[in-house]
């Protein structure tokens, strides 16, 4: 079929894209496993399990209205999975990466971003050593779930003022990208906060050694993606009467 051939092209321009992006060496930046203390591990999975159950049934839903648009999902999946494998490094040792979450945001919303998300996050955590399972729930909250919405606000404001359409692509995906790492930091200030000025004195430090090289991935993140939709409208996979808010 034709629609599942574009598909396939532009899946092969994510791959694409993110090669260009990717170094050849560094070390990943998700919370590695056993790094958080037992209880904010645990704390941040009984936060994120409650997303995970709704984004199923979300899932389900879109599935069960459109069959067709599974392809469209899978895309979704791969880019997140494609983008937030890649290890770029940061600064003292420390590395980020995009997360590609903004093209799932912006096509289906941001409550299909827990599943995919998290199914990425489990693979990295067992094929690549990327992450953990102690730590998923707290990788989960911060790149699938706080990040997507705060991204899916921006889209909807966007849209609301009539943006371009381009612009609001890329302040998506910038955004989501952005708050992620915000989130990551809150998390690590959280779990070791400084000894003297306290949880959001060492949010700040964890925030200053990850924006030193964020900010271009989250520019160069937002073009990728801009550069995806486009292809995907061009191709008809999506039309604009899908691109409404939800």
């Amino acid at each position: 079929m034709s629609f599942n051939l574009n598909a396939k092209r532009v899946a092969l321009m994510v791959w694409a894209g993110a090669i260009a992006m990717s170094p050849l060496t560094a070390n990943a930046m998700h919370i590695m496993e056993g790094f958080l203390p037992p209880t904010w591990a645990l704390v941040w999975w009984a936060l994120f399990i409650p997303f995970v159950i709704m984004s199923v049934r979300n899932l389900k839903q879109i599935v069960s209205e459109d069959a067709n648009k599974k392809v469209l999902l899978a895309l979704c999946g791969a880019f997140i999975f494609v983008l937030s494998a890649l290890k770029l490094p940061s600064v003292t040792g420390s590395c980020s990466h995009p997360t590609g979450v903004g093209l799932a945001v912006i096509l289906f919303g941001f409550m299909v971003v827990p599943v995919l998300g998290g199914i990425a996050l489990l693979f990295q955590a067992l094929l690549l050593a990327h992450g953990g399972i102690s730590t998923l729930g707290a990788n989960g909250m911060s790149m699938a779930v706080i990040g997507p919405m705060i991204g899916y606000l921006v889209w909807i404001a966007a849209n609301r003022i009539n943006l371009r359409k381009d612009v609001a692509v890329f302040l998506v995906a910038f955004v989501a990208d952005i708050s992620t790492y915000a989130v990551t930091s809150l998390q690590l200030g959280a779990a070791f906060p400084d000894p003297q000025l306290g949880a959001m004195a060492s949010m700040s430090k964890f925030m200053g050694i990850f924006l030193f090289t964020q900010l271009t991935i989250a520019v160069a993140e937002g073009l990728l993606t801009v550069l995806i939709y486009e292809q995907l409208t061009k191709r008809e996979l999506i039309s604009f009467q899908e691109r409404v808010l939800r």
